[in-house]
């Protein structure tokens, strides 16, 4: 049975240090990944960033949903 673990041990330090290096001068996906980490959340979650209030959708209750509602005590009105 064999015993390798998920990790190196057998590495120094600076080797892994080297490593570490090398996945990221050869990695544009990290480097993408680690920009849009310290980026501002887009789109934006403060509400001074939309001054202006949206319409809201209008929702229409066609006859049979109405009968429907009504025989389940739902009241829409």
């Amino acid at each position: 049975m064999d015993h390798r673990r998920a990790y190196d041990d057998f590495s120094s330090p600076q080797q892994m240090h080297a490593d570490c290096e090398a996945l990221e001068r050869n990695n544009p996906r990290l480097e993408r990944a680690a920009r849009a980490a310290v980026e501002h959340a887009s789109p934006s979650l403060h509400f001074e960033d939309y001054p202006r209030e949206a319409r809201k959708k209008e929702i229409r209750i066609s006859d049979a949903t109405a009968r429907l509602a009504n025989a389940l005590h739902l009241h829409l009105d």
